[in-house]
Parts: structure tokens; C-alpha cells; sequence
């Protein structure tokens, strides 16, 4: 089983509780299945560009003019795409680590996703249907915020991202261990909701590890 774990967070693991959740997830998988392989990749010392005219050019041309022939800028302009897409593409389980921001993710997430979650690295469209490159099953996030959210709040702007993105890429199994109520200024229980989440992180990580 190879796991492809996403870190957006810029913070050490000291300051960070989401960091912390990624810990203890990773400590339990491979405690329970060492034979797990697992490839780690930090937003913040790997980052992802904005995509740009040339990417945009380069990745969806070819959709509408099959003659098309790219310049030399824009088959550059894609190779951190095509090599986060291939990452992904080798991975049955995804594991992204972040805080809210804002009220969603990390802008270096989206920037991410924007890169790799595009016809020809992760899928392809036949006849008006979405066929996968990839082989994905089931994707996790370990979050942290400051305030408190309720399942289906509102004021939560990351999951749904994430469930859409990959909800067209054909992933639905997605589940969350989240942190809330960090922020002490507010919330007085936050170590309490932090060990909750940290207990949750462990019954996803043994899913994981016993999974065919």
C-alpha cells in the first residue's frame, strides 16, 4: 500500500496541532502495517506554483485542437504538475496534513490541487465522462482551527473543496480528524478537542493499515 501524505503547514510540529494529528496517524499505520510505504511532500519546501497562461495553455489545448504543438515554455511550465500528478498517481491513500485559514485551506493547498487535478495527470474526459489516472481510494485530512465547527457548518470553506475536487476525480471515501477550538483566546477546551482528534486520527490510521 503506498500513502501519499501532503503537508501545508509551515509551522514545526511543536506549534503545530495538526502536525501533531499527522504524528500520531502515521506512528499507529506503520506500527500496525510497517510494510506501508509512505511518501511525504511539504508544501512549504516543495512549493507549487500559481498555474499559470502557459500551463493553462499547455493542459487544455489539447482538448479542443488536437494539432496543437507547445512551445517549449509551456511544456516547462507543467513539470511540477506532471510530477505531483505522478506522486498521486502511485498512491491508494491520501493523507492531507493542514490548518484552517480563513475559513479554508492553506492558499499553497489550493495552489497544489490547482496543479495536479488536471485532464491528462489525473484524468481524462471520453464521450463527456471523466475516466481516473489514478488509483485512489480514500483520502484523510488531519485539520486544525482555532474556532469550533459543526459537521456540515457553513463557515467551513476546506472540505468541500476537497470533496469536490476529488468527488470529479472519483474519490468519495473521504474522512476527517479535526482539531477545533485551538485557539485559547476563545475556547477553553481546546486540549480536550485536541485528544478527541488525536483518537480519531488512530482509528483512521488502523483502518487504514487493515485494509486489503
Amino acid at each position: 500500500m503506498n500513502v501519499l501524505h501532503v503537508v501545508a503547514n509551515p509551522r514545526p510540529i511543536e506549534e503545530s496541532v495538526s502536525k501533531q494529528l499527522a504524528a500520531s496517524f502515521f506512528a499507529t499505520l506503520l506500527g500496525k502495517n510497517p510494510d506501508v510505504t509512505v511518501n511525504n511532500i511539504d508544501l512549504y519546501e516543495d512549493p507549487p506554483p500559481y498555474l499559470s497562461l502557459n500551463a493553462y495553455r499547455r493542459i487544455y489545448t489539447p482538448l479542443v485542437n488536437p494539432e496543437y504543438k507547445p512551445t517549449k515554455a509551456e511544456e516547462d511550465s507543467i513539470a511540477y504538475a506532471k510530477e505531483q500528478a505522478e506522486a498521486l498517481r502511485q498512491a491508494d491513500v491520501l493523507v492531507l496534513t493542514m490548518p484552517m485559514w480563513a475559513g479554508g485551506p492553506p492558499a499553497i493547498l489550493k495552489a497544489w490541487l490547482d496543479q495536479v487535478a488536471q485532464p491528462g495527470l489525473l484524468f481524462n474526459v471520453e464521450n463527456g465522462v471523466v475516466k481516473p489516472l489514478h488509483q485512489l481510494r480514500k483520502i484523510i485530512l488531519l485539520v486544525a482551527s482555532g474556532d469550533v465547527y459543526k459537521e456540515g457548518d457553513d463557515r467551513d470553506g476546506l472540505t468541500p473543496i476537497i470533496r469536490n475536487t476529488f468527488g470529479f476525480l472519483g474519490v468519495t471515501d473521504i474522512e476527517v480528524a479535526w482539531a477545533d477550538g485551538q485557539d485559547p483566546n476563545f475556547h477553553s477546551d481546546g486540549e480536550d478537542r485536541k485528544q478527541t482528534a488525536l483518537e480519531m486520527t488512530e482509528e483512521l490510521a488502523e483502518e487504514v493499515a487493515e485494509a486489503p
